[in-house]
């Protein structure tokens, strides 16, 4: 009799790749891209107005449509306001020297990684403060020792900064969450790099303003506060992501 292998499981197709599966959305993601870049590189400041869409169209070459859906998520990322009747004008202008650490063709990407993360991540941290054991909290412990170390010696330290959240995943109890992070890894950690890498930049303020998020969401979760430490974690990817993409210092 002929025994036949169990099925594995496929990790989940990163961003990137699922984008190849439609031509009108990898359109707009390039557009997206190009408008960010203008922003950033200073061609467009804060409270200026970006040309139509019609005079947007005519620059890329492409649909009103698939401006249209490009603005929408400059909109939807905070970046860009739409008034009804005017146009649309620059709300927010990230940081330049992200492009020091991320690739334009990245830019979207690691914006959608952070939506995911901040409906993922949060709840795993609410079932870490559930279900946590000694084991978990030491590996959390570990976790902050690590990123720690990092801060004293100013290095990057995205390895630490990942295997923390990886703790997190592990310490929820449910596997689900650990394979859905891991399959992500390239993803989570670009972005974790960019913001590092940026905060090495600034003042050792903001290295410190990081660190303590992290030691946040370990004490809620050591605490067994279930929604504090959702909220903790919720917060820390949000100030990432503003750290990233609107400029903000802390």
């Amino acid at each position: 009799m002929t025994r036949h292998k169990p099925a594995s499981i496929q990790p989940l197709t990163p961003p990137q790749s699922r984008r190849d599966h439609s031509g009108k959305e990898r359109l707009s993601a390039r557009i997206y891209e190009e408008i960010l870049n203008d922003i950033m590189g200073g061609a467009y400041s804060e409270g200026d107005r970006l040309p139509t869409e019609t005079a947007l169209a005519d620059r890329f070459e492409v649909s009103r449509p698939v401006v249209r859906e490009a603005l929408a998520q400059l909109r939807d990322d905070g970046l860009i306001q739409v008034r009804r009747g005017s146009g649309s004008y620059v709300q927010k202008r990230p940081n330049a020297a992200v492009l020091q650490f991320a690739p334009l063709g990245s830019i979207a990407d690691i914006q959608r990684c952070f939506e995911f993360r901040a409906a993922i991540e949060p709840a795993a941290a609410h079932l870490a403060a559930m279900r946590r054991g000694p084991a978990e909290l030491q590996a959390l412990r570990d976790g902050l020792a690590a990123l720690e170390a990092a801060v004293a010696g100013r290095a990057v330290g995205t390895e630490a900064d990942f295997a923390f959240h990886r703790a997190v995943a592990e310490a929820s109890g449910n596997a689900f969450f650990v394979t859905t992070l891991a399959s992500l890894e390239d993803a989570v950690t670009s972005a974790m790099s960019v913001n590092r890498n940026l905060s090495l930049l600034d003042p050792k303020a903001r290295l410190a303003v990081v660190q303590r998020e992290h030691e946040e969401v370990y004490e809620e979760i050591l605490a067994g506060r279930c929604e504090g430490a959702e909220r903790a974690m919720r917060r820390h990817i949000e100030g990432a992501r503003r750290r990233i993409f609107e400029g903000e210092s802390v």
